[in-house]
């Protein structure tokens, strides 16, 4: 069971959403048939940039051979939000260098629109460049930063399995003008504060997530990474998952 906290997600997904909304501008996320974008070519699903260290895409445990062969089984959160998005998983944010010497550089934010970083390992200071670019040339941007997540993990403190219990903070955060900490007077994860006065960023839910309008894109902060955690609190069939990653993204 997750521990109790003052929290975003014990406050309802509904509610947080529905903020998020209001602040975006964007009307509410209608829902997607059960059987949207099966066997129909027009309804093709937006492609989404998944990084994270969490077991949303991939299954905790699964060894190198399971994932090269697809073997294991599906996390409950990658079957929630492939119900509306493509997942694009990736490792890195900046420019791969190519095999060939003569080949151009492959930038794996090419092509997406879409971006989640969810309780990321660490982004290197090329990863906030581009990242910083990619939102500035119009990408929409959920991020994710708990500083003290709540879930159960087999594998133990240290071993580079384990999701990352306490959120690294990327430089990136202080340049559109917001920093994370850790809110124990209150019993929640994370607070955010907006640290520069001319950001175009506004809090929601007392300070538990902000978005911020960046050159011509936006990016919502969320100091908590409860729902990506527990299944119970997602929403029957990760609905309420759903309704904030479209709230944050549309």
């Amino acid at each position: 069971m997750p521990r109790l906290r003052n929290s975003i997600a014990s406050a309802g997904a509904a509610a947080f959403a529905a903020a998020l909304l209001m602040l975006t501008g964007c009307d509410a996320p209608s829902p997607a048939s059960p059987d949207a974008g099966v066997g129909d070519p027009a309804a093709i699903k937006p492609q989404l940039g998944l990084m994270t260290s969490l077991p949303l895409y991939w299954g905790e445990g699964a060894g190198v051979a399971d994932l090269a062969a697809g073997r294991g089984a599906v996390p409950w959160q990658r079957t929630a939000m492939e119900q509306e998005y493509a997942l694009v998983p990736l490792d890195t944010l900046s420019p791969i260098p190519a095999l060939s010497p003569d080949a151009p550089e492959v930038d794996p934010l090419a092509g997406l629109t879409r971006l989640a970083v969810v309780q990321p390992r660490g982004l290197s200071p090329a990863d906030n460049v581009a990242l910083d670019s990619w939102v500035r040339g119009g990408g929409r941007l959920l991020l994710v930063l708990d500083p003290a997540l709540t879930g159960d993990y087999a594998a133990p403190l240290g071993d580079p399995r384990r999701p990352v219990d306490t959120a690294l903070i990327p430089p990136v955060v202080a340049r559109w003008g917001m920093a994370v900490s850790f809110d124990a007077a209150q019993g929640s994860a994370g607070r955010i504060a907006i640290t520069d006065p001319a950001a175009n960023c506004r809090l929601v839910t007392d300070g538990k997530a902000a978005t911020c309008a960046v050159g011509k894109g936006r990016v919502a902060l969320i100091a908590e990474a409860a729902q990506f955690e527990h299944r119970e609190l997602a929403g029957k069939d990760g609905a309420a998952l759903r309704a904030v990653l479209a709230a944050a993204l549309e």
